[in-house]
């Protein structure tokens, strides 16, 4: 189920990989919306507040563990590309010990340091415990979660698409059929929707080891290449690094936000937690997006097939700016009668205050889903520097929309903080994209002058010796 993405039309390919990336990240968010169906109609609108409240914490912490392993499959895409089998394994086998170490360290001082970070939040008193105790279970069993992320992306970056899916779809039903005897029958409060989600996520990233080790020849690296090896590891953290470090930045600009959200009150922060579930859902397509532009330029990049690449990423803008374009015309009608599956016969506190941010964040996927694409583009040609700065802008637009918010009291300020930080960066990426691609251009231009001009030399040279 290997897809070699250097050859064929690049609309096919690149539907083919992205279809099946779509519905496995829908069905992620799947077991996490349930999750919150399940903590609102069984727990309350307070006990749902607390579970979204903690979604920024997560994205600060899973986001810069995630960032860093994502960054350690670039090579693998890399050398795959190039047909250089036993480079993709040391690329794997180093990238394997250095997750590894990684997720016990942030495991560790996330489960330290998790109330100092609830505390400096803000977080509303009546929620406060509830918050904790779901996302002190996240955190401890992080493992699950990056043995899913970096075995699928090392699925993807060979181009298999499909089994990442099939492995989430077993993942949705565990952690639904979890979820109601945990929190229902077990009585266990939002813990329980933790410990579900946690179980389920080990389920599919133990999966994912089982079928590479038994049907990926390509991945599969014995015991000699579980090491770190130098010329291995020095590269994937030039570029693991600068990607944890977009992730956190732009996590922090999501921490601001929330805390510039728990001031206005627990029904705010609920109301935001519901659009957040719905919004996770329609941004499944941008990561879906991403995920796939990231193994089409890494393959591409690592055979210097710069036409082909630039092709791809004109067909991805296409597609996103469809897709934006369809979001906002279906989702806003339909945002009042979404809200009761969250919250119930509570429905009517928020229903308002989910349509106004739903309104506000679909009128900027445009940008949105620039990022996406010219983020994962550049970090596919070894450009991680620059992905990077964009997260700045991210935060700087994110932050200054935010403090505002809370400066004036506004529950609008806050919608538009995510959409003043997608504009920004949109339009950032946008452009470090189009001057490194003619910078790019330029080069090749000027190899080829150089080859034809050595090429002419010789035929002078030739002329006057035959002479």
């Amino acid at each position: 189920m290997e897809l070699n993405m250097t050859k064929g039309s690049p609309w096919r390919l690149i539907l083919k990989f992205l279809i099946p990336v779509v519905l496995g990240n829908i069905f992620y968010q799947c077991y996490n919306i349930i999750d919150s169906v399940i903590v609102g109609q069984f727990l309350g609108v307070n006990a749902l507040g607390a579970v979204g409240a903690t979604g920024s914490i997560s994205f600060l912490i899973f986001g810069f563990v995630n960032g860093m392993t994502t960054g350690f499959t670039i090579p693998v895409a890399q050398k795959f590309g190039e047909g250089n089998e036993d480079e993709v394994k040391r690329n794997v086998g180093s990238a394997l010990v250095l997750s590894g170490i990684i997720v016990a360290v942030m495991t560790a001082v996330s489960v330290v340091g998790m109330r100092w970070i609830l505390i400096v939040m803000q977080m509303p008193a009546d929620i406060y415990d509830m918050a904790y105790s779901y996302i002190i279970v996240i955190c401890a069993g992080m493992f699950g979660q990056v043995l899913y992320n970096i075995l699928s992306a090392m699925l993807r970056a060979i181009g298999n698409s499909r089994v990442p899916l099939y492995f989430l779809i077993v993942a949705s039903v565990i952690n639904v059929v979890l979820d109601i005897v945990l929190i229902a029958a077990a009585d266990m409060g939002v813990a329980g929707a933790a410990l579900a989600t946690v179980i389920s996520q080990l389920v599919s990233g133990l999966l994912c080891l089982i079928y590479i080790l038994k049907k990926v020849p390509a991945l599969k690296c014995g015991w000699r290449y579980l090491r770190l090896d130098k010329n291995c590891y020095r590269k994937q953290l030039r570029l693991g690094i600068p990607m944890a470090l977009q992730f956190s930045i732009t996590a922090v600009g999501t921490v601001v936000t929330q805390t510039a959200l728990n001031t206005l009150g627990s029904v705010y922060v609920s109301a935001y937690a519901v659009a957040g579930k719905i919004e996770q859902v329609l941004n499944q397509f941008y990561d879906a997006l991403g995920a796939t532009m990231a193994t089409y330029s890494a393959q591409n990049w690592g055979v210097q097939d710069m036409g082909r690449l630039r092709r791809g990423t004109r067909i991805a803008v296409i597609i996103s700016v469809t897709y934006s374009v369809l979001a906002f015309l279906i989702v806003n009608p339909l945002a009042p009668a979404l809200v009761p599956l969250f919250v119930g016969s509570e429905a009517a506190m928020v229903t308002e205050h989910v349509s106004t941010y739903l309104l506000i964040g679909t009128s900027f996927y445009i940008p949105l889903g620039m990022i996406l694409i010219f983020r994962n583009t550049l970090q596919g040609c070894d450009f991680a520097l620059l992905p990077m700065l964009g997260g700045v802008v991210e935060l700087a637009g994110r932050c200054v929309a935010a403090f505002l918010a809370m400066h004036f009291h506004s529950y609008i300020g806050v919608c538009f903080s995510n959409a003043s930080a997608w504009l920004c960066a949109g339009i950032y990426l946008t452009v470090a994209y189009l001057v490194v691609m003619a910078g790019i251009r330029k080069r090749d231009v000027k190899g080829k002058d150089a080859v034809l001009t050595a090429r002419q030399r010789r035929m002078d040279l030739n002329g006057i010796r035959n002479h």
